[in-house]
């Protein structure tokens, strides 16, 4: 089955996306544009419980890779062409299960989005006042990666460690992030979509570019429908 873009797009009309490279700030806006503007806010991987629920693995392979793998130092030592294969591949089939849901969200109210849905696909199904790019420098993502305090990160640290050369797994991983992130900066610069550039001095204050962000979505107080 396939459902043609501009059925989507119509369907999308409430959605706000925000996409771009780690550590860029993508979600500290999503979150201040939520609460500034009355919005819904859909956080990075925020559908996760359901899409882990559906997957199988003829239909997402990608997905449902950590059903598979054999150990957590097979994948931290996977070469950096496999590792970015993998995450596309994991972008690709999310896309299905993220249109669902912000469907049944925004019916309603205006949702702002933390997005990995491909560039190339926003194009499609979004008007530009409903995309904003934001970029950091791609080795700012494999420098800063294990600067976070969450849970994953403190695994995955611990998981490093417990490899057999964990040095050498330590810069495998961060290599294979850099890639990603390049790869993606690269993309990203050629979207006709507004950027925000965190290497820029004038976008270092978290107010000033809430209130630009603002701006370019047509935010107003009182965003509910």
């Amino acid at each position: 089955m396939e459902i043609k873009s501009n059925i989507i797009k119509h369907y999308l009309s409430n959605c706000y996306f925000i996409t771009g490279t780690a550590y860029a700030g993508k979600s500290t806006m999503c979150k201040a544009l939520a609460e500034k503007y009355n919005l819904y806010h859909c956080e990075e991987n925020y559908n996760s419980d359901t899409i882990f629920n559906v997957i199988d693995i003829e239909d997402q392979p990608n997905l449902s890779y950590f059903k598979t793998k054999e150990s957590w130092e097979e994948f931290l030592n996977r070469t950096p062409e496999d590792y970015e294969s993998w995450l596309i591949g994991n972008n690709r089939e999310i896309i299905g299960f993220e249109i669902a849901e912000l469907i049944r969200l925004s019916s309603n109210q205006k949702v702002i989005v933390d997005t990995n849905i491909p560039i190339e696909l926003l194009e499609e199904i979004a008007d530009d006042n409903q995309v904003a790019i934001m970029l950091s420098p791609p080795e700012i993502s494999s420098s800063r990666f294990f600067d976070r305090d969450d849970p994953e990160k403190k695994f995955l640290l611990e998981q490093i460690n417990l490899c057999a050369n964990p040095d050498s797994t330590y810069q495998n991983f961060t290599a294979c992030i850099e890639k990603f992130n390049r790869t993606d900066y690269k993309k990203f610069t050629q979207s006709k979509f507004f950027t925000i550039n965190r290497g820029f001095e004038d976008w270092t204050s978290k107010e000033e570019t809430t209130e630009i962000l603002g701006k370019h979505f047509g935010f107003t107080s009182n965003n509910k429908i």
